[in-house]
């Protein structure tokens, strides 16, 4: 497969990534096509779609060889399940799916036609395979078992208080600071990791940010 084009995101490490699409909506990214695919005639009608999927690498995680089971966080990284019963990137073939919110469509800029895209949960520079329009009557079935992550669902749903030194939203920004808000509240730790005193640190937009967490409440350190 040929790598049609790459995501722009806020994310310069695999840290602090949302564990999937949609959890931190607030997050912002751009879909940039390598010049080869940057044909305005390519994406025509893809307007009329609040969500499109994205076909991509996990270009961070390649390895030889693979193996049959996995150790799923949400099962604390102890118990085994099979490969194609998670969504490790640890697979045979290192295929991610996403379903992210189309907010719009640039033909202006000059590396155009750029999707605009919100609630991506991949890293900077992540190679883009494809591009689908997500269909609400097929795609989305609410009905559906969920297998171990319903059964499991260890600190899932529950979000962390987040106090925000304000000299922290002013380097961010309101609109960065506030994904980044929703980010630290998903609670990006290990679901296997409660320790109060350790320190956690991620990059965002540029900025290192530390912090510890102890029970439900999240303190940012020096950033």
């Amino acid at each position: 497969m040929e790598i049609i084009a790459r995501i722009e995101t806020d994310f310069g490490s695999k840290f602090g990534v949302p564990r999937q699409s949609g959890m931190v909506p607030e997050l912002r990214g751009r879909v940039v096509f390598e010049k080869e695919y940057r044909v305005a005639e390519a994406v025509r009608g893809l307007e009329g779609f609040d969500y499109v999927w994205l076909l991509w690498d996990f270009s961070e995680t390649h390895r030889e060889g693979w193996s049959a089971t996995v150790r799923p966080p949400r099962l604390g990284g102890n118990e085994r399940v099979g490969v194609f019963a998670t969504r490790s990137p640890f697979r045979p073939n290192s295929i991610g799916l996403s379903a992210v919110r189309l907010l719009g469509i640039d033909y202006e800029t000059k590396d155009g036609p750029v999707l605009l895209v919100g609630g991506a949960d991949l890293m900077d520079g992540t190679p883009i395979y494809d591009i689908k329009p997500y269909l609400p009557y097929t795609d989305a079935h609410p009905e559906a078992r969920g297998g171990f992550t319903c059964n499991n669902a260890h600190r899932e749903g529950e979000s962390l208080e987040v106090e925000m030194p304000q000299d922290l939203i002013d380097r961010l920004g309101e609109e960065k600071a506030a994904a980044l808000r929703g980010v630290l509240a998903a609670d990006p730790r290990p679901r296997y990791q409660d320790d109060g005193e350790r320190v956690y640190g991620l990059t965002f937009a540029g900025v290192d940010v530390h912090f510890r967490v102890e029970g439900r409440k999240l303190e940012l350190l020096n950033s």
